[in-house]
């Protein structure tokens, strides 16, 4: 390959690191946002996702472009193919913040201290699992995105805790019922975040050793 080619290559990989920082920096927002019930923060979340969509399709362009005018192979296909679904979930996830953003300013009177609560400590995980995932993409960090992809059953752990939380205090009133579906929504938004999260750490993994361990609970070892 061409001193050339491995030029994009590396400024895709830088511009897809700026995109992923992006929409972390929308997920930490959007959890603020919704925490303290911050309409603001809210609209400026929701504002962003407008440039995250344009980083999408630029990225996926450059991509596409690389692939049919140097026909890569090998580590570098690999590359190629983790930008590309990585560039895919972080949409995703930035679609998720906004989903969260919307949600922040009926929270703040709807949901009871323990739903807030919850809703709390499920953010902070989820966030936890983005900064991994996005570390380990940049750096190609297998052990990091094994650890990150390994928090997932925590975060459905704390969503289960928040439907059973909801079902235990029953339908009520109109009001209460509505809180509800808020505190739904939020919560099913940051169990998908940790799952694109999750599918970005497992793309890392493919990128560093060749495996695809997509189904398989992120295991790299050989059966």
């Amino acid at each position: 390959m061409s001193a050339h080619f491995f030029h994009l290559l590396e400024e895709l990989r830088r511009r897809a690191a700026r995109m992923a920082s992006l929409v972390e920096d929308m997920v930490q927002e959007a959890c603020e946002a919704v925490v303290d019930g911050d309409v603001s923060l809210a609209k400026r979340v929701i504002a962003r996702d407008a440039e995250v969509d344009r980083e999408e399709v630029e990225v996926e362009s450059d991509v596409i472009r690389l692939l049919a005018l140097y026909q890569p192979v090998g580590a570098d296909l690999r590359l190629l193919c983790a930008v590309l679904k990585t560039n895919n979930d972080l949409e995703r996830i930035a679609d998720c913040a906004v989903n969260l953003a919307e949600r922040a300013r009926y929270l703040e009177d709807r949901a009871s201290v323990g739903q807030r609560e919850s809703l709390k400590q499920m953010g902070l995980l989820t966030r936890r699992m983005l900064r991994g995932a996005i570390q380990a993409f940049v750096v190609a960090d297998v052990g990091v995105a094994k650890d990150t992809a390994g928090l997932d059953d925590r975060v459905d752990d704390l969503y289960e805790q928040i439907i059973k939380e909801i079902v235990a205090e029953g339908a009520g009133s109109g009001h209460a019922m509505a809180a509800s579906l808020d505190v739904l929504s939020v919560a099913k938004n940051l169990e998908r975040i940790a799952d694109h999260a999750t599918n970005i750490s497992e793309d890392v993994v493919f990128l560093a050793t060749g495996r695809i361990v997509r189904h398989t609970g992120g295991e790299t070892d050989e059966a």
